[in-house]
């Protein structure tokens, strides 16, 4: 028996197809020639500020033990079904597929962590895959390749999740998709170890995507088990195709990378940095939020976007001197604005004070005094004491905002973002024992 690392990527456009499908396709497919799979089909989704991507950016693996004179008929397999239900026609679709066998060298594992957190190129992959014997095929231009190599990368011996998803029949693809959004609120609340299943300020559901697609619905969670349960407390009104899960790095944020000054800060490259709040928000159309913070390197603007919905409400109340630490993917500079982090988080660390002035109270009556012009003293209109000696008082004013961590509203956060409830549950390390009927059929 060999171990055999398929990595592939970039098959879908905004006009359909879906890369976990192919990869649901393909764990039946491997099934019945007889390969046992050593981890869940790995779904990671790499920088999601790329310019290229589809929707959440995300690139595939399967990990599988297999006899050695079936590799040359599992490769034909993935190719074959990699080029039927690719979206070729599309013209920014490129798919590619790498296979590695045996362990995965450190050079592939620095490589993913670098295309969840920069910006990488074709040319960079192909030299990878060369120099550590790889095999890579690409259609077209290829530029699957560096999310294939990626996957194989990113073993998620760190902190992961998982997600199960169901996949829709042909015939119902461009219709409206069917799920009982009461079965939905009714899983939610029984279902500790899921997240993200709606959102708590509409009310929205969100186990249903909107696009093209073929996925019917996906729930996210800690665990297989808590996935798969959850999965079967929603009702569909429509028939399931298949469905299957993946352990992911989504909730993870390990796109965000600490950069330790303004200056380090690269275009599309998501980032954590600290500052001084330099200039005070300011409202733009649209209702979204702009700031800017700095430090002894530099300055940068940070926005914070309508559809963020609690996010932009925390940035409005932001003043200057406030020390902050701020999360996101950097927008480059542009005619109409310079480099920009678009918020996805924010860690309010200290607030600074806010000082205000106000007339003194009358030491005859106590009721507050009136200025009687500028250096002409103070004037109480109730008992008509007066004094040129007394001055305004100093007010340290309450602010409405307190220190802690701020995150972009359920609705729109990235597949990547950590929410508030994923927070003390990271987890570390790979499970040796996988549960029984992870994927139908």
């Amino acid at each position: 028996m060999v171990k055999l690392h398929i990595g592939f990527d970039d098959t879908d456009s905004p006009k359909g197809g879906c890369t976990t499908y192919i990869a649901a396709l393909l764990v039946e497919k491997l099934c019945s020639i007889g390969i046992s799979f050593t981890d869940y089909p790995n779904l990671v989704r790499l920088n999601p500020n790329v310019p290229w991507k589809t929707r959440g950016n995300g690139a595939l693996c399967l990990r599988i033990k297999c006899h050695e004179d079936s590799v040359d008929r599992i490769k034909e397999t993935v190719l074959d079904t990699v080029e039927a239900n690719s979206e070729l026609s599309y013209g920014g679709t490129d798919p590619g597929v790498v296979f590695i066998s045996e362990d995965v060298p450190q050079e592939i594992r620095d490589f993913a962590k670098k295309a969840e957190q920069s910006m990488l190129t074709i040319e960079a992959a192909l030299k990878l895959a060369k120099r550590v014997n790889a095999e890579a095929v690409g259609f077209k231009k290829g530029r699957g390749i560096i999310g294939g190599l990626a996957a194989i990368g990113e073993d998620l011996s760190g902190d992961h999740t998982f997600e199960i998803i169901s996949y829709r029949t042909p015939e119902n693809r461009d219709k409206p998709r069917r799920v009982q959004a009461s079965s939905v609120k009714t899983m939610d609340a029984n279902s500790p170890l899921t997240y993200n299943n709606i959102d708590p300020e509409t009310g929205r559901i969100l186990i249903t995507p909107r696009g093209p697609d073929p996925i019917l619905c996906g729930i996210r969670g800690e665990t297989p088990e808590a996935v798969k349960e959850a999965h079967e407390m929603v009702i569909r009104d429509e028939p399931v195709e298949r469905w299957i899960i993946f352990r992911t790095n989504q909730g993870t944020d390990a796109h965000l990378r600490k950069v330790s000054a303004v200056r380090e800060i690269q275009p599309y490259n998501p980032v954590i940095v600290q500052g001084v709040v330099s200039k005070e928000p300011m409202v733009i159309q649209g209702g979204h939020v702009i700031f800017a913070i700095k430090d002894e390197t530099g300055e940068v603007d940070c926005a914070a976007y309508e559809p963020t919905v609690s996010l932009c409400k925390t940035a409005r109340k932001l003043m200057a001197g406030d020390i902050v630490k701020v999360f996101g993917g950097v927008r480059p500079t542009s005619s109409e604005h310079q480099l920009t982090i678009n918020l996805e988080k924010l860690r309010i660390l200290e607030l600074a004070p806010r000082i205000s002035f106000v007339n003194p109270s009358c030491p005859e009556c106590g009721k507050r005094m009136k200025s009687m012009g500028t250096n002409q003293g103070f004037r109480c209109y109730k008992c008509g004491f007066r004094s040129s000696q007394l001055k305004k008082l100093k007010v340290n004013e309450e602010r409405e905002l307190e220190t802690g961590l701020y995150i972009t509203s359920s609705r729109s956060q990235r597949h990547l973002t950590k929410p508030l409830c994923r927070y003390g549950k990271e987890k570390k390390g790979i499970s040796k024992e996988m549960i029984e009927n992870w994927h139908y059929p």
